[in-house]
C-alpha cells in the first residue's frame, strides 16, 4: 500500500467515525455533516488528483446521481419500521433489500430511457 492509498483509507474512515461520534451528542449536527456528499467529493478528489481525468469524474457524477436516488426512500422506510417497532436489524435488512431492488428498478428504467453511465 501507498502512502496516499493510507491517507486515502484513513481520511475517509475518518469521516465515518467523526460522524458516529458527533451523533452520540448532537444527532441534528451529525445528521447534517452525514447529509453531505463528503465521500462522493472525496472521490471526485482522490480521482483527479491520481488521474487528472475530468472526463471520468464528470460520468462518475452523473452516475453518482442516478444511483442516490433509490437509495433516499431508505433514509424514510428506515425510521418508519423502526418507530413501528421492528427491531435494528430485520429493518436494516429490509432496507438493504429495497434499496437493492430499487437500484435494479432504476438500471432497467435507465437502460429503457437510454440513458449511458
Amino acid at each position: 500500500m501507498t502512502f496516499f492509498q493510507i491517507l486515502k483509507f484513513l481520511l475517509s474512515a475518518g469521516i465515518i467515525v467523526l460522524v458516529s461520534e458527533v451523533a452520540k451528542r448532537n444527532n441534528f449536527a451529525a445528521s447534517i455533516i452525514h447529509s453531505l456528499p463528503i465521500m462522493s467529493l472525496l472521490a471526485f478528489i482522490w480521482l483527479y488528483i491520481e488521474k487528472k481525468d475530468t472526463a471520468l469524474i464528470a460520468n462518475h457524477s452523473f452516475g453518482t446521481f442516478w444511483f442516490v436516488l433509490p437509495t433516499l426512500p431508505m433514509f424514510l422506510v428506515l425510521p418508519w419500521l423502526l418507530r413501528k417497532g421492528l427491531d435494528f436489524w430485520p429493518s436494516l435488512g429490509l432496507c438493504i433489500v429495497g434499496t437493492f431492488l430499487l437500484y435494479l428498478l432504476t438500471m432497467w428504467l435507465l437502460k429503457q430511457t437510454g440513458v449511458i453511465l
